[in-house]
C-alpha cells in the first residue's frame, strides 16, 4: 500500500519510469513546492484506454504516513467529482467515479478512521454508490504479528460489522485475484455499496529498504525465501497450461527488466532537466494579506434575500418558536436594525449561490446549529419532513449541500479537504460541534489542510468553524486550541481568524469564496456571543463595509490614549464594556480580527494613530502558554518603538485549556480584566483629580 506506490504510478496511472527514477537519482521533489516529500507518498493522475477504446482517468491520492487517514479523503474527492450542480438540489452520479482503497492488514484492523470511513457508505451526505476495498495483506504490521495487533481471526472482520462482502483470495493465485477484483466491481455495479477484497499475500523484504525482517520474524522470512516469486509461479502455469514456453516466460521478465534499466540509463545525468520539463510550478507564497475582493452587498439586494430565506411553502408547518423568530427578521432592515451571526451568515450564503458558488456546508449538528443559531433547514410539525428555503431561491445559480455528519471527526473533517481539493469552486465548510472537538482531527489539520499545498502543491478553500469562548463549561468546551493552528502557520499557508462582528464574517466568507488565491481559513466562532447586541452588525456594514484585519476603536480619544487593550473576539466586548464601566480614557480597546497572515501593517498604522502610546497589552481569556499571545508578541515588539512596553493579561500557564466549574471561571474572568486596567485612572479618580485643580 505504500512502497508498492511507485509502481501503482508507474503502471496502473501510467507516469514515466525516467521521471520516477530521476526524483531518486536528482533528490529532487515533486512539483516545486516548498519542501516536497518523499517519494512514497506523493500522488499521481493519468489515463488508460480500456479494449473498447475508453480512456479511463486514474488519479493516486496524495498520501503522507498517516497510511489509513487518506482514505476518507479519497471519499470525497470521489463525492465531488459524482456531484453536478443542477437544481434545487445537487444531483449525484456514482457512475462517474470509483473509490479504490488499498489498505495493509494490520491499519485496517487498528486504526479507527478505518471504520469511520466504513460507516460513511449509506449515509446521504457521504456516499459514493460503494467503494472496493482491498487488503493488501502481509500477515505482518511493520514488525507486529497479527496475534498482537487484532482480536479478530481475519483482518477483514472488522468490515462485518457494515454487512460488507468479504472476499478473501490467495494473492499469489493471479486468476482468482481478478475473479475476485471482477466480483468485487460487478457487487459495486449492483448494489451500489462497499465491498472488500481480503488478497492475502506476503512481504518478501523488509518494512524498508534497510531493514532486515529476519530479526523479528525468523521463521516466516525462512519459508518466504523457499517460496518462489510470483512472476516465476504464474509463469510456471502458463507454461503448464501450454500458453507460453518457458523461453517466452523468460523473455517476458528480461523486458521487464530492461524497462527499468533503460529508464535508469536515460536518467544519468539529465534528471534534473528531466524533472523541470515535467513538473509545474510550486504554488506557497508569503501571502502577506488577505485578497482584495468587493465583498460588500446592496441593500435592497440584501433585504429581498433575507425574505426569500424566510420563506416557506403554502401548508408548511413548523415549529411555533422558530416562526416567531422568523417573523422577528424583517425589522432587522428597517431603521436601527441589527443582523444577528446566523442572519448574516446566511446571507453570505445566499448571495454566493446566486453568484454561481457552490457551497457544501457539514458537521455535527450543522443543520440546527449547535447552538439553536442556524435553522437553515425547517421541519413540518406534522410530516417531519424537511424544507431549506436556501435551496429554493429564485435567483440561485449554484447549490447548496447542508448535512449533519456523523459522529466523526477524523474521517468528516478528512471528507470535506478530499471534497475541497477537488471541486476547487466550491466554499466548502466544516464546523465542530464544539471547536475544541478538532483536536480528534489533528492528522488532517497537520498533514494536509496546513502542509499539503507546501508538500504536493495541493490547493484547497477549505474552511474550518471553530466555536471557541471562554463560558465557564470546562476544558472540553471553551479553547478550539488558536495556538495550535498558529503553530503551523508559515509561507501563507493558511487564514486564520477570530472576527468579532456579523458584519466581518460576513465579508470574510464572501472574500474565502471569491478569492482566486486558495487557502484553507480557520475561523472561530462564537458560542454565547451568537445573541449578543454587541456581536450583531448594522445592514449598513454589510451592505457597504469590508473585512478588516484591524478594528480600531470607535470610542477612543486619540489624543489622551496611552495605553490599547489588544485582544480577538469576544473578550474585546467585554474589554469596551468594562472600560465604559470604569471610565477609563486612557485607555483604547482595539480588536486584531486576522491572526495569519499577520496584519503587520495595518497594525503599524493603528499604533501611529496614538500619539502618547505608552503601553500595548496583549489581552486573552485562554491560558498564557496557549492561545495568541506567543505568536503575537514578538511581533508587537518588532512593529513598536521601544519606548513603548508591551504587556499581558489573561490567565496564567495552565495544563488544562479552561476551568472545570462556573464559579472559578468567573474568578479568573475577573482576575483578567482586573490586569488589563491595573495601574489606569478610574474616571472617578479623574474627577477628583480635576475637583483638586
Amino acid at each position: 500500500a505504500h512502497r508498492g506506490r511507485l509502481n501503482v504510478t508507474a503502471r496502473i496511472v501510467g507516469r514515466s519510469l525516467a521521471e520516477i527514477i530521476a526524483e531518486f537519482e536528482s533528490g529532487a521533489y515533486l512539483g516545486g513546492a516548498s519542501t516536497g516529500d518523499v517519494k512514497y507518498h506523493y500522488g499521481a493522475e493519468g489515463s488508460y484506454r480500456t479494449p473498447q477504446g475508453v480512456d479511463v482517468g486514474v488519479v493516486l491520492t496524495h498520501n503522507p504516513s498517516h497510511l489509513e487517514v487518506v482514505d476518507a479523503v479519497v471519499e470525497g474527492r470521489t463525492r465531488a467529482l459524482q456531484t453536478r450542480d443542477r437544481g434545487p438540489e445537487a444531483t449525484q452520479d456514482t457512475n462517474v467515479a470509483v473509490p479504490v482503497l488499498i489498505h495493509g492488514d494490520a491499519a485496517f484492523t487498528g486504526q479507527g478512521v478505518v471504520t469511520e470511513t466504513l460507516n460513511l457508505q449509506g449515509l446521504a451526505g457521504y456516499r459514493v454508490g460503494g467503494t472496493i476495498h482491498i487488503i493488501a495483506n502481509n500477515q505482518i504490521g511493520f514488525t507486529t504479528e497479527p496475534q498482537e495487533g487484532r482480536s479478530t481471526r481475519y483482518a477483514s472482520d472488522v468490515a462485518k460489522g457494515y454487512d460488507i462482502p468479504i472476499i478473501h483470495v490467495n494473492a499469489d493465485d493471479v486468476e482468482a485475484s481478478l475473479d475476485a477484483a471482477r466480483l468485487a466491481v460487478s457487487f459495486r455495479e449492483t448494489f451500489h455499496r462497499d465491498v472488500l477484497i481480503d488478497l492475502i499475500g506476503f512481504r518478501r523484504f523488509g518494512h524498508n529498504e534497510g531493514d532486515e525482517p529476519a530479526y523479528t520474524q525468523p521463521k516466516m522470512v525462512e519459508r518466504i525465501r523457499s517460496h518462489p516469486p510470483l512472476v516465476q509461479v504464474y509463469g510456471q502455469t502458463l507454461v503448464e497450461r501450454g500458453r507460453l514456453s518457458q523461453e517466452q516466460v523468460e523473455q517476458e521478465q528480461a523486458r521487464a527488466y530492461q524497462q527499468m534499466a533503460d529508464a535508469h540509463a536515460e536518467t544519468t545525468g539529465q534528471g534534473a532537466a528531466l524533472l523541470e520539463a515535467a513538473q509545474p510550478a510550486g504554488t506557497m507564497a508569503l501571502e502577506t494579506r488577505l485578497p482584495q475582493v468587493e465583498t460588500g452587498v446592496g441593500l435592497a439586494q440584501l433585504n429581498e434575500l433575507d425574505r426569500q430565506l424566510c420563506q416557506l411553502p403554502a401548508g408548511f408547518q413548523t415549529n411555533p418558536k422558530l416562526l416567531r423568530q422568523l417573523a422577528q427578521r424583517p425589522a432587522s432592515f428597517q431603521a436601527g436594525g441589527r443582523v444577528s451571526w446566523a442572519q448574516a451568515e446566511a446571507l453570505a450564503l445566499g448571495q454566493l449561490l446566486s453568484e454561481g458558488v457552490p457551497i457544501r456546508l457539514t458537521g455535527q449538528d450543522t443543520v440546527r446549529g449547535t447552538f439553536s443559531q442556524r435553522h437553515l433547514m425547517l421541519f413540518d410539525t406534522k410530516t417531519g419532513e424537511p424544507y431549506a428555503p436556501i435551496q429554493h431561491l429564485p435567483g440561485a445559480k449554484a447549490v447548496i449541500e447542508v448535512y449533519n455528519s456523523p459522529l466523526s471527526e477524523t474521517a468528516a473533517l478528512a471528507f470535506e479537504y478530499g471534497y475541497g481539493v477537488t471541486e476547487r469552486r466550491a466554499l466548502v465548510l466544516w464546523e465542530a460541534q464544539y471547536g475544541d472537538f478538532f483536536n480528534n482531527a489533528q492528522v488532517v489539520v497537520d498533514q494536509f489542510i496546513a502542509a499539503g499545498q507546501a508538500k504536493w502543491n495541493q490547493e484547497s478553500r477549505l474552511t474550518l468553524l471553530l466555536p471557541h469562548g471562554y463560558e465557564g463549561s470546562g476544558p472540553e468546551h471553551s479553547s478550539a486550541r488558536i495556538e495550535r493552528f498558529l503553530e503551523l502557520a508559515a509561507e501563507g499557508n493558511l487564514r486564520i481568524a477570530y472576527p468579532s462582528t456579523a458584519a466581518q464574517y460576513f465579508h470574510l466568507l464572501r472574500v474565502q469564496a471569491l478569492s482566486q488565491e486558495l487557502r484553507p481559513l480557520v475561523l472561530f466562532t462564537p458560542k454565547s456571543g451568537l445573541r449578543l447586541a454587541v456581536v450583531s452588525s448594522s445592514p449598513e456594514e454589510l451592505a457597504q463595509g469590508h473585512f478588516e484585519a484591524v478594528l480600531d476603536d470607535p470610542k477612543a480619544d486619540h489624543a489622551r490614549v496611552r495605553r490599547l487593550l489588544l485582544s480577538s473576539g469576544k473578550i474585546a466586548h467585554e474589554l469596551a464594556a468594562r472600560r465604559d464601566q470604569l471610565g477609563a480614557e486612557t485607555v483604547a480597546t482595539p480588536r486584531l480580527e486576522l491572526l495569519y497572515p499577520f496584519p503587520g501593517r495595518e497594525l503599524a498604522e493603528l499604533f501611529q494613530g496614538y500619539p502618547l502610546l505608552e503601553e500595548v497589552t496583549w489581552v486573552q481569556e485562554e491560558p498564557r502558554n496557549m492561545g495568541a499571545f506567543g505568536f503575537i508578541e514578538p511581533r508587537l515588539r518588532e512593529l513598536l518603538p521601544a519606548s513603548v512596553r508591551t504587556g499581558y493579561a489573561g490567565r496564567p500557564e495552565h495544563a488544562a485549556p479552561a476551568e472545570g466549574s462556573m464559579r472559578s471561571h468567573l474568578v479568573e474572568q475577573e482576575h483578567l480584566l482586573d490586569q488589563a486596567f491595573a495601574g489606569l485612572p478610574t474616571a472617578k479618580v479623574v474627577a477628583a483629580r480635576r475637583a483638586d485643580v
